[in-house]
């Protein structure tokens, strides 16, 4: 029977702690800030992602030596940082 009762009260309070998060959230949502703002930068995540796919692709053919792949990765990152900075602004 503690069992059963034991079950319950942890269905009870997982119930509250999932309602106190819910409420928690929409009211973070309601106020400006970065994570109001999270929505827009996940439309500029497909960006980001395309251009890692194509720098595993340029990775995948490039010559043996390290310095193209240093170079191919580096202006990855530079388009990603400029994109995402500019995505914030709009």
């Amino acid at each position: 029977m503690s069992d059963s009762l034991d079950a319950g009260m942890r269905d009870e309070i997982d119930d509250q702690v999932a309602e106190a998060f819910d409420a928690y959230l929409a009211d973070r949502l309601a106020e400006p800030g970065p994570l109001r703002a999270s929505p827009a930068l996940g439309r500029s995540a497909g960006v980001v992602l395309g251009t890692v796919g194509l720098g595993a692709l340029a990775t995948a053919l490039a010559p043996t030596g390290g310095a193209v792949v240093c170079w191919i990765w580096g202006a990855i990152a530079v388009i990603d940082l400029v994109w995402l900075l500019t995505a914030r602004r709009r």
